[in-house]
């Protein structure tokens, strides 16, 4: 039984598995992984012709949701990424569905949130963080340090302005990361709460029961607002990555 809001993260084994002294046992943080590869497999291949193993001609409601999805990706790498940005449309739309997949199968009950841990998120914005400082020296070599200097500066306003950027720079996949887990785990915190203290007014035995209808219907907002959440924090992941991969491309 679940006592408290931050009880619903943590990893607990399901089955047990040790070698060696290593655990290698199978969690529920692995399970819901399993499950958002397998549902964002799943959106694929229901939407295929079983015959031609193509999509349909007429798309169907299944398939009009990808080729939306895929829309909005194309068209955010379009508008950040000035050069070469085709290139990249595979990765990003991997990652978009990855992330909106967890996202979406953590706001089912008694399922597990995999996006709501830093261990995940950060090592996804530290992975692109590298894959973009190797992007950004094999296009540019050194000249890639010019990043951290803005054109027609002099020396003295270098001096300031590089240790800024270089910081900045820096603070990219932190960020990154940082805001992904932390919004998810900030909501899903607080409709445990809110359930919480519903529950404990619909258990009173008296007529204040009845006013537990008032968190209900703020959990009813809440649990629409955790939606759109779980969409934007997605979006704002592949945006962020467009600008931060638009950099490495363009320079400044």
């Amino acid at each position: 039984m679940v006592y408290s809001p931050l009880d619903q993260f943590k990893i607990a084994p399901l089955i047990s598995f040790v070698v060696a002294g290593v655990d290698l046992s199978f969690t529920n943080f692995f399970l819901a992984s399993l499950l958002a590869l397998f549902t964002l497999q799943s959106f694929v291949f229901f939407t295929k012709d079983a015959n031609t193993d193509s999509f349909y001609i007429i798309p169907s409601g299944w398939q009009n949701l990808i080729e939306k999805l895929y829309a909005l990706v194309v068209g955010l790498l379009s508008e950040i990424i000035t050069t070469g940005s085709e290139k990249y449309l595979p990765f990003l739309t991997v990652v978009f569905m990855f992330i909106l997949s967890n996202n979406l199968l953590g706001l089912v009950p008694y399922s597990f949130t995999t996006t709501s841990y830093a261990t995940l998120t950060f090592f996804m914005s530290f992975s692109i963080f590298i894959g973009m400082n190797i992007i950004g020296f094999q296009k540019h070599g050194l000249h890639f340090f010019s990043l951290f200097l803005p054109s027609n500066t002099g020396f003295f306003l270098a001096l300031v302005l590089v240790p800024i950027e270089l910081m900045s720079y820096i603070a990219k996949p932190i960020s990154l990361g940082a805001r992904l887990f932390i919004n998810l785990l900030a909501g899903h915190t607080l409709l445990k709460v809110i359930v919480g203290f519903s529950w404990s007014m619909l258990l009173a035995e008296n007529l204040a029961a009845i006013a537990f209808i008032i968190p209900l219907l703020i959990l009813v907002i809440l649990m629409g607002l955790e939606l759109a959440v779980a969409v934007i924090q997605a979006y704002v992941f592949v945006t962020l990555t467009c600008i931060y991969l638009n950099d490495s491309e363009a320079l400044h």
